[in-house]
């Protein structure tokens, strides 16, 4: 055997023979072997190894390790951060110690660090090539420490002083600040057609967005003046109107209401009769609320002027004269209105016949001006009276084909009556001067006025 390897056999047992003579454990020997002293975080770490190594087995010091680092210990489990994205390996593969002090066992290349393999991507205006990394990096702290809302580095930017919340992602891009990609169809009022290229500011005057109004008049409020409306048809626009275009309506009368639009109604303006508050004031739908101007009637057949006229023309009538005291018949049928009705005052029209036709009385009031006890409304020369059983005097003898004047001489007005006693007419034709009183048809008989009864000797002197 050579001399070194005496040396050497010499050596181990002088270190064994002083550990175990001393009764110090196998640690003991471990720290003695100890290739160097450990960062100074590890320092407190380093006086017992076991802290760090298991003993023959290398592949368990990666899971002392993490007990330790909790923190990158829930990255790894979560596969999140950057030591949960890299591929599964030993921790003194990148981080090994026992170089001093002093040592950096964590430290990287900045410029070749791949952002790309932690929760935070660089986009847009974070690209390293236009951010510094102490820009959000604060030296002293871990570099997991640096915070990931956009809130944390850019509050002194948010121009809406919180009111929005701190989702600063919600709306703007990494590119650029003043660029939005805010999804309007989430809130209340998502913007379609004419209102998506309207400018925020228009709508948003202040940078507490939420505070932004609702209702239409709110922004169109000089547009409902241009319209004629001057804020009486209230704030509903929408009733109307569509974001297609201001002038664009969608408002259907006849399906939008219990008061459809027909015939000269359709091209009415809604000013016109909508004069008040549209929500406030209640439109009345009767005719007169809007005509009372044209009633000629002056309110004397009621309100119900749908009755004769119609929304085509208000001179055009359709009145059912049957169902009035004075149903239209004959030749009444083609007579003008007007001929009967001389004022608006339709219910002063007279019924009776001789105040229409005075100018038509040949009789000249001797018949009275009971026209229709004889005439008919087919024909005025067409007539018919009984006056067997319409009178109390039935016509005999000589009466019978006498002419109606004959008898009735005088003008009367109303029915046509005269005294049933024969003096009446004959008078001048008594020759008995009264002596035999009144009655002659005691006696006399009307076939003749000198034939006398037979039997009237025996009661003359009685």
């Amino acid at each position: 055997m050579d001399r070194a390897g005496e040396l050497v056999r010499a050596l181990c047992g002088l270190v064994c023979g002083a550990v175990f003579a001393a009764g110090a454990s196998a640690q003991s020997l471990e720290t003695a072997i100890m290739p160097g002293p450990v960062i100074e975080g590890h320092a407190k770490l380093e006086a017992e190894c076991g802290n760090c190594h298991v003993r023959f087995k290398r592949t368990a010091q990666s899971g002392l390790c993490l007990d330790c680092h909790k923190d990158v210990a829930r990255d790894v489990a979560k596969r999140a951060g950057y030591h949960g994205r890299q591929a599964k390996k030993e921790c003194r593969a990148c981080h090994t110690d026992h170089k001093g002090r002093e040592a950096r066992i964590a430290a990287f290349n900045h410029g070749a660090f791949d952002h790309a393999v932690t929760d935070f991507a660089l986009r847009g205006a974070h690209v390293p090539a236009r951010l510094e990394c102490a820009a959000c990096h604060v030296a002293g702290k871990k570099f997991r420490d640096a915070p990931s809302a956009c809130y944390a580095c850019h509050a002194k930017d948010d121009k809406h002083k919180g009111s929005l919340g701190k989702a600063c992602g919600d709306c703007h891009t990494e590119a650029n600040w003043k660029k939005t990609r805010f999804d309007h169809a989430k809130t209340r009022f998502p913007l379609r057609n004419r209102h998506v290229d309207v400018a925020c500011k228009s709508c948003h005057a202040d940078p507490g967005f939420k505070g932004a109004p609702l209702a239409c008049a709110a922004c169109h409020a000089k547009d409902d003046r241009k319209k004629g409306h001057q804020g009486r048809f209230g704030d509903k626009c929408q009733s109307c109107h569509t974001d297609r275009g201001w002038k664009s309506t969608t408002f259907n009368h006849q399906r939008d209401t219990r008061y459809a639009l027909r015939g000269q109604h359709a091209q009415v303006r809604c000013a016109a009769c909508h004069t008040g508050m549209l929500y406030r004031d209640k439109l009345s739908t009767t005719c007169l609320a809007c005509h009372k101007k044209d009633d000629a009637h002056k309110g004397q057949l009621g309100p119900k002027c749908e009755s004769c006229h119609n929304e085509t023309r208000w001179s055009t009538a359709r009145v059912d004269h049957g169902l009035t005291r004075f149903p239209l018949l004959g030749k009444h049928a083609q007579v003008k209105c007007k001929d009967c009705h001389r004022t608006p005052q339709f219910k002063q029209a007279p019924t009776e016949c001789y105040a229409c036709h005075r100018q038509d009385d040949k009789h000249k009031l001797r018949l009275g001006t009971r026209c229709a006890d004889c005439h008919q409304p087919r024909s005025w020369k067409q007539w018919e009276f009984d006056h067997q059983r319409r009178t109390s005097f039935p016509l005999t003898g000589k009466h019978r084909g006498l002419d109606c004047h004959a008898c009735h001489r005088n003008p009367v007005h109303g029915r046509a009556s005269l005294p049933v006693a024969c003096v009446a007419c004959h008078e001048d034709r008594d020759v008995h001067n009264g002596g035999f009183g009144r009655a002659c048809e005691r006696c006399h008989v009307t076939s003749s006025f000198s034939s006398i009864k037979s039997t009237a000797s025996g009661r003359l002197f009685q």
